[in-house]
């Protein structure tokens, strides 16, 4: 049983054709299903949990890489096969799994080559894709064994990438993680000054760790699959779950 959680903006007229047309695809394939349309207030956990206790096997992500973090960060531990289809721009996650937009991503549901990647962890929830601490004085210590911290006066910005490839500005290139090999990659960047215009940083320093935990005297904004907040400690580390994904043969990995 399959079922499909459309993002909100897939309301758009300039979408309907194309969702119209994919779910005919999904019906030639014979993996057509439940459409449930997500509001902004959502809770995709609830969602899930019950689609799975009604007897979902596959719950379709619609929509773009939001979309995509918004319902894996909270309903990641559930027991169940994620597909994903995406719809519009902004869909980078796709294409790190190998997954074409349009009809064409029907297809790659339909053979169900399925794979399990790993998930992140911060203060009692998951992420999936990327967490980014905005430029802040921080000190952090990762796999209990390595101290990095910023000098009085000095930010830093911090970005822990999963499934999001992280865009290198200083080198002009997109840097793919691995998500299997059971590391999260952290990306630090200290600033070096700012401008009207931008923020100007030194060359990304990068390092693979299982833990990582993050402070400040003062607090800090985090943002994770999209989520803001501020804290003044985070722990970040590997989950124990993975979850199991719909992927198509040209996924980056």
């Amino acid at each position: 049983m399959y079922v499909y959680l459309y993002d909100n903006f897939l309301r758009k007229g300039k979408y309907e054709s194309l969702v119209k047309s994919m779910e005919n695809r999904l019906t030639d394939f014979g993996i057509a299903g439940k459409i449930i349309r997500l509001q902004n207030l959502t809770n995709a956990q609830e969602i899930v949990e019950d689609e799975v206790r009604k007897g979902a096997q596959t719950i379709v992500i619609v929509g773009n890489d939001t979309t995509f973090g918004h319902v894996l960060s909270r309903a990641a531990s559930a027991e169940v096969v994620f597909g994903f289809l995406p719809v519009g721009p902004d869909n980078a996650i796709a294409e790190i799994l190998g997954i074409p937009s349009g009809e064409e991503a029907c297809e790659v549901l339909s053979r169900r080559r399925k794979v399990k990647l790993d998930v992140g962890w911060v203060n009692n929830r998951y992420f999936v894709s990327r967490l980014v601490v905005e430029p802040a004085e921080i000190s952090i210590v990762y796999d209990e064994k390595f101290k990095v911290f910023s000098e009085p006066g000095k930010r830093l910005e911090l970005v822990v990438c999963n499934l999001m490839p992280y865009i290198s500005e200083e080198k002009k290139e997109k840097i793919v993680i691995h998500p299997q090999d059971g590391k999260l990659e952290a990306f630090l960047r200290p600033v070096v000054r700012k401008n009207m215009f931008k923020v100007l940083y030194e060359e990304a320093s990068v390092f693979p760790f299982e833990e990582m935990v993050v402070s400040g005297n003062r607090a800090f904004t985090v943002e994770a699959d999209g989520k803001k907040s501020k804290e003044t400690k985070i722990k970040i580390k590997l989950a124990k779950k993975k979850v199991e994904m719909v992927v198509g043969k040209n996924r980056y990995f």
